[in-house]
């Protein structure tokens, strides 16, 4: 709004309105005068712009744009903790209890038992919130010595932990909410009440699925991967219920009987054939090969709510090994052997399988 009102502009407009019989030269009395208030007022309207932009939801960021988005009712999401299953074991290896709020490390992260899932099996919580607490398996250490405790092992991820929610995504949040009104247990009202939920990254609607008076709702996890049967659990209390389903106990509507599924993951097995620079060897590019792949995957999984079906393509992935240092051709590149592109259906996602490279 303010761009034009640079330092040079500003100066050229003060020194136009002073007479021409003044000297006005650089190094003038009357232009070192104007030249620290043109400098100041510079400041002044680069302040002015960024406080216009940081009033306005499509440009706001930070704090202020969480505050934006309050007054409509839209808060930004916090970081979460992560719930992950703990398998415990004595010297014989059977199954061992241990008690609850025993704490236990793997690496620089910290869990807490909460709750027993069965004997030897429980549900523990990450200390440090966000996806960080989802990404670590196996062996666990006791920060306090348990008697009778022989092997400790972090498993299958319960409930992911989710970072604090980016700008973006809260403003895409935002401008959905306010332009697709929720109401009575439209697709939107449906979408907006589970999304909120602790542990889901999206959700599909797919109505009257059986006929008048039933929803299914698929969902993916907050980690971009197929929830855990304890999330899917969860999210059907939270909304309906299974006991005396459609009865209004949960936050779907009367008469609505829901079934809450999650995305089902899809294997894709990439074989390739690259053309390597001089002094490059496979071993050198295996692992970046397998990361860009990777990402590109995650990228698919992440827009799953927003597309009817997800597509894998050939094209694309040969796109994203071109980008590797050392690559300067790719060839020949097959999805479960066969080289062509793998459509999913509406509730599958694609998820990293073997990654074969010659040259």
């Amino acid at each position: 709004m303010y761009e034009h009102m640079t330092y040079e502009y500003i100066l050229q407009r003060m020194l136009s309105k002073v007479p021409n019989t003044v000297d006005k030269r650089e190094g003038s009395l009357i232009y070192t005068a104007c030249a620290a208030v043109a400098a100041e007022m510079a400041q002044m309207y680069a302040d002015l712009d960024t406080n216009n932009n940081l009033s306005w939801v499509d440009t706001a960021t930070g704090e202020y744009l969480t505050r934006k988005c309050a007054e409509f009712g839209v808060n930004r999401e916090p970081a979460t903790k992560a719930i992950r299953k703990g398998l415990f074991y004595d010297g014989q290896n059977n199954p061992f209890d241990v008690p609850i709020g025993s704490r236990f490390s793997i690496e620089d992260q910290n869990f807490v038992v909460t709750e027993k899932i069965t004997t030897g099996e429980y549900k523990m919580e990450c200390e440090t919130t966000g996806a960080t607490g989802n990404q670590l398996f196996g062996a666990l250490l006791p920060i306090d010595y348990i008697q009778g405790l022989a092997r400790a092992e972090l498993a299958d991820v319960l409930v992911p932990g989710e970072d604090e929610e980016s700008d973006e995504s809260l403003r895409d949040r935002f401008f959905k909410t306010v332009n697709e009104p929720t109401f009575g247990g439209n697709v939107a009202d449906y979408m907006q009440m589970i999304n909120a939920i602790e542990g889901v990254g999206g959700t599909k609607v797919f109505p009257t699925w059986q006929g008048g008076g039933t929803v299914k709702c698929t969902i993916i996890g907050a980690d971009f991967n197929p929830p855990a049967q304890q999330l899917i659990d969860q999210v059907q209390t939270t909304v309906d219920p299974i006991v005396n389903q459609g009865q209004g106990l949960g936050m779907a509507p009367i008469g609505h009987r829901v079934t809450i599924a999650g995305v089902q993951g899809v294997t894709v097995n990439i074989v390739t054939t690259v053309t390597l620079a001089g002094g490059y060897t496979v071993e050198q590019v295996q692992a970046p090969i397998e990361s860009v792949i990777s990402n590109y995957l995650q990228g698919l999984r992440e827009d799953w709510e927003n597309q009817t079906n997800l597509i894998v393509r050939v094209a694309l992935i040969d796109a994203e090994i071109l980008t590797v240092p050392g690559v300067i051709d790719v060839a020949n590149t097959t999805l479960n052997g066969a080289a062509f592109n793998i459509p999913l259906g509406e509730e599958e996602i694609p998820q990293m399988g073997t990654v074969t490279i010659n040259v």
